[in-house]
């Protein structure tokens, strides 16, 4: 119908066009009458047309988002969990856009900071407080198939015995039984719980871990779920640690604590041992009322890709921007440590009452912003399907409650690990354990790390253990140290400044103890340890 409407519009016009005597002229307006009439009749065929399409794809929608949901439902996921992933979803294929622009935003000028809260530590508050580690993290970007937290971090102690030992000392120092649990991952929960039986003082298996959801990955061609039958486990994907939310309503933990008097819960990183429970902080957030707070840190050159805290330009509320979620064209601004001031550590404080409310307000989910990462079904085979993982941060979480607050911390409770540069950088001198079991900036640092930066050739664990064997550099007076090429390093190596370890030859050699200070080393002294060993 589209299509002869058009074509007798078409002649009308061109009798229009013809007409040049009286009759000519009444007949091209008879004419001309028809094309107004062909012309609406072309307009509404074609509405029709668009209407059907759009049904036609809604339906289709709809019978994917019901597959999901099958799929989720088989694989035994809580309804908490398939609507938060049924809202992702929704936000995917509504086309909304994900990114979060800087025509959307605002600088955070200035901050509380920690040291300036005039608050009385209030110590009844822990009886109603729960302290959280999140812990599904497998470390694979480091090389490593178990829990991250199973890695040892300062001479023999792993993440987990230091935390089992600050919880320790945290019970004695407040001389109360402070609630601690885990959320772990299908991946982690059964070495962990293993490995932490041998202290006591934790609680019992089911008091203390509720486990994370996974999610399905979403087919990048057509938006259906995605399927890979040679190994099914690649049709799932971790959901971001926002996962927190509706993991701790589907458990039914979220429930449990308020039935056992709990209001507040402070939530970290397993990988952070700088974040111990802080009863200034708690006292603070109580006395603020706020439904939500965040610690944030001031962003240095070593921070400036990972997301920031920044205002919403209509509202001036707080919310939270990621990398994955800033256009290519704003990430100058993004790395902006100037602009942009503070960086989301992921200490977190929640109000469980709030909580709870948020999720009776939306119909048992959490509406957080929405990260789409593009990724392949078989992320070690790069010519498999390309799919979307849907991802969530816990940390967005700030921009669902109205009346949000952060406050600013020293780098002292900030103590992350997430490459094996970290990791060098925590082992060596530059922290130091504290009686509690916390690592922080040594105080010769002035509360700013050394930027590290391996090839790599010391992406793995395994990689760096082997070019350190008498374990680290001390990196106290260091201010940046780069390191290329396949290099030993011998006991007693002392770096200063910045300094850039080279070596181009493709052989490993040997760095010898000693200063190195504001220097690049791209030969001697270095040498091929298979022919030459220095005198002692």
């Amino acid at each position: 119908a589209p299509a002869d409407a058009t074509r007798d519009y078409r002649r009308a016009r061109r009798a229009l066009a013809l007409a040049d005597t009286d009759g000519a002229s009444d007949a091209a307006g008879i004419m001309g009458a028809r094309a107004t009439k062909a012309r609406s009749e072309q307009q509404r065929g074609t509405e029709q047309w668009h209407g059907r399409g759009e049904r036609a794809r809604r339906i289709t929608l709809v019978d994917k988002a019901s597959a999901f949901e099958r799929k989720m439902r088989a694989e035994g996921l809580s309804p908490a969990a398939i609507a938060a992933f049924k809202y992702n979803y929704g936000v995917l294929t509504s086309g909304e856009s994900t990114m979060i622009s800087e025509r959307d935003i605002k600088p955070v000028d200035s901050l509380p900071t920690l040291s300036s809260l005039k608050v009385e530590a209030n110590p009844t508050l822990l009886q109603k407080t729960v302290m959280l580690k999140l812990n599904g993290g497998l470390g694979t970007g480091m090389g490593l198939d178990k829990a991250k937290s199973l890695l040892p971090v300062k001479d023999t102690s792993t993440f987990l015995d230091l935390i089992a030992m600050q919880v320790a000392s945290m019970r004695e120092q407040f001389k109360a039984d402070l609630a601690f649990m885990l959320m772990n991952s299908f991946s982690t929960s059964a070495d962990t719980l293993s490995y932490l039986a041998k202290y006591k003082h934790l609680p019992a298996k089911d008091d203390l871990e509720f486990v994370q959801n996974k999610a399905p990955k979403v087919l990048a061609s057509d938006l259906s779920p995605a399927s890979w039958p040679a190994d099914k486990s690649h049709e799932w994907c971790p959901p971001g640690h926002g996962d927190l939310y509706p993991a701790l309503l589907g458990s039914g933990t979220l429930d449990r604590l308020l039935a056992k008097g709990f209001k507040y819960m402070f939530v970290s990183n397993s990988d952070n041992l700088g974040a111990t429970m802080d009863l200034q902080l708690l006292t603070h957030f109580a006395k603020s009322g706020a439904p939500f707070m965040m610690e944030v840190a001031e962003r240095t050159d070593a921070d400036k890709k990972g997301g920031h805290l920044a205002r919403d330009a209509k509202s001036g509320g707080l919310l939270l921007r990621e990398s994955a979620q800033c256009p290519d064209e704003d990430e100058k601004e993004f790395q902006n440590v100037g602009k942009y001031k503070y960086f989301n550590t992921n200490n977190l404080w929640v109000d469980l009452v709030a909580l709870k409310a948020q999720f009776t307000k939306h119909g048992g989910m959490l509406p957080l912003p929405v990260i789409k990462n593009s990724k392949t079904v078989d992320p070690r085979d790069k010519k498999s399907p390309k799919v979307f993982q849907l991802e969530t941060a816990m940390g967005s979480a700030i921009s669902c409650f109205d009346g949000a607050i952060a406050v600013c911390i020293p780098r002292t409770r900030f103590a992350p690990v997430k490459t094996c540069a970290d990791l060098l950088a925590l082992r060596s001198d530059a922290y130091v354990m504290t009686a509690d079991h916390r690592l922080e900036l040594a105080p010769q640092r002035n509360g700013i790390p050394p930027t590290i930066k391996l090839d790599d050739g010391y992406k793995f664990v395994d990689q760096l253990d082997k070019a350190f064997p008498d374990g680290p550099p001390s990196l106290i007076g260091c201010k940046k140290l780069v390191i290329e090429g396949p290099v030993l390093f011998a006991s007693g190596v002392i770096f200063r400044g910045n300094v850039t370890v080279c070596n181009k030859s493709g052989k490993r050699l040997m760095l010898p103890r000693g200063v190195y200070a504001d220097v690049t080393v791209d030969g001697s002294p270095m040498y091929d340890p298979d022919k030459f060993q220095p005198k002692p």
